[in-house]
């Protein structure tokens, strides 16, 4: 019974560790490839029409979309994929963007 019991909690133990490396990789990923341009906390830069990030109304598709695929009337690194992220990088860094209250 005991041995039963250990194993959904050693699962949820390993899932909640790696979510966390998963969001302390999103935010040293968002600093070296985003804070450049956004700032950072997210603030963004309105002097250069840099949009903030805190509390942003895009859902995660939209984000990930944006920062893997690019579109087309956006700024560079936007109109294009930001060269060198991985998709799992990329996911990282749009949970790490969520979070920013």
């Amino acid at each position: 019974m005991i041995r039963t019991a250990v194993i959904p909690f050693v699962t949820m133990s390993l899932m909640a560790s790696s979510f966390s490396l998963a969001a302390q990789d999103g935010a040293a990923l968002y600093r070296t490839k985003c804070s450049g341009c956004h700032g950072t906390n997210g603030e963004g830069k309105p002097a250069m029409k840099v949009p903030t990030l805190k509390d942003t109304t895009w859902d995660s598709d939209k984000i990930l979309h944006h920062i893997t695929v690019g579109e087309p009337d956006s700024r560079p690194p936007h109109n294009k994929n930001i060269s060198g992220l991985s998709v799992g990088q990329a996911q990282a860094i749009t949970e790490f963007v969520k979070s920013l209250k």
